[in-house]
């Protein structure tokens, strides 16, 4: 008797195998945020080499994990100068790779054209741009941001433009307040997210402050998404989602992205980390001393000391916590998967680098969620959110 039910049990596993595998392989897989873009710009990681080991993310890493769209999110710091030429530095480093690698990569600009690229097995890629900074108070740079291939823009990162806060600042106090001497959007800013209703440019409302969140949902006619946020209510990290936000997302239609970073997923994580750096402090001090960014300091770190980072990452359950709260709280269409891959330090455990997605759909399936379900949170999600933008936008 125990032999059979052994038997069963590992019969039952092998079609789990079987079963995630090719789901995942059917699906359309879309994250919606991926850093590796900063790392070519800042220290000339060029990721259609193997940076196994290095980075989370390269080219064939990425076919590996069976990712089939990729938001590759243009970044810098709010306070470096000339923001707007570094995003089209950015933005040059994956047209590079495109032109490298075209039976591999193609960059789109609308759904029509994503779904052409993912009929012929090729990796579909946009820009998102990731602080309203990068347009310098311009909107003709938002209009030439959009024409190289940028389909959102996150409205602030952690330091505001003049025009929004963010939740950085209206989560601390004596945060910066915009131009207006007030919380939320400025005159400006409302004319931002509508001119990017007009182009059909998603607007992302991670990193936003809660007065911008309901500025943007009460402004916008286009569904919003949340590129790379986490849940509030079980871990209350101002980077995330609180209840009200996520009904009033899937109300406009939108969809959150959920976030892999494990102190946005994790209730404990921040005490442990805090331990991790107390424990090496004079090596990272004298890092940064030395003129090491700071993300970059906190890497070499957790890298150095890879068993006690390891001991610390928390479980994939928890991510998937995340995504189930959600799918509870108002329904299987208003989720999806926003990694934040290579600006995150500390992933979940098994997550360790792109061709770890398939393990989030065996997850699912092991919930028992249908192939449908997990259809709508690996990608079907997000796409419909996106024709939706493009619906009778100008053409610049």
């Amino acid at each position: 008797m125990k032999k059979l039910i052994l038997l069963i049990l590992i019969g039952t596993q092998q079609l789990i195998a079987q079963s995630y595998k090719k789901i995942h392989s059917d699906a359309i897989v879309v994250d919606t945020h991926n850093d590796i873009l900063m790392k070519a710009a800042d220290v000339g990681i060029i990721f259609d080499q193997d940076l196994t080991g290095i980075t989370h993310t390269d080219l064939a890493r990425l076919k590996k994990g069976g990712l089939d769209f990729q938001m590759f999110s243009v970044y810098c710091d709010g306070d470096v100068q000339n923001s707007y030429a570094y995003a089209n530095r950015e933005m040059d480093s994956l047209d590079a790779v495109v032109a490298r690698n075209p039976s591999k990569m193609v960059k789109v600009a609308n759904t029509k054209a994503l779904l052409k690229a993912v009929k012929q097995h090729k990796i579909a890629a946009m820009f998102g741009v990731e602080g309203g900074h990068m347009i310098e108070n311009d909107l003709n740079k938002l209009n030439a941001l959009y024409n190289r291939g940028a389909r959102y823009l996150t409205l602030t990162h952690n330091i505001s433009p003049n025009w929004v806060t963010s939740a950085a600042d209206e989560s601390s106090q004596g945060g910066e307040l915009n131009s207006e001497g007030k919380k939320g959007l400025t005159d400006f800013g409302e004319q931002i997210v509508k001119r990017m209703n007009e182009l059909g440019m998603m607007i992302d409302v991670s990193h936003s402050g809660d007065q911008t969140f309901w500025d943007v949902i009460n402004l916008s006619t286009k569904p919003v998404i949340a590129s790379h946020s986490s849940v509030y209510s079980l871990v209350p990290h101002p980077r995330n989602l609180k209840d009200g936000q996520i009904k009033a997302i899937a109300k406009n239609g939108g969809v959150v992205h959920v976030n892999f970073n494990a102190g946005f997923i994790d209730p404990d994580f921040d005490k442990k980390e805090s331990a991790f750096f107390e424990k090496h402090a004079i090596e990272y001090d004298s890092l940064q001393k030395s003129g090491m960014h700071g993300f970059y300091a906190m890497d070499y770190i957790y890298t150095k000391y890879s068993a006690e980072k390891n001991a610390i990452r928390p479980p994939l359950d928890l991510l998937i916590q995340h995504i189930e709260y959600i799918i509870n709280l108002v329904g299987i269409d208003y989720v999806g998967l926003g990694s934040d891959f290579d600006g995150i330090i500390v992933t979940p455990q098994q997550l360790d680098d792109v061709t770890t997605y398939p393990l989030i759909t065996k997850a699912l399936i092991e919930r028992g969620y249908t192939e449908k379900d997990i259809n709508k949170i690996l990608g079907q999600n997000f796409l419909r959110v996106l024709k939706t933008n493009e619906i009778n936008h100008i053409k610049k």
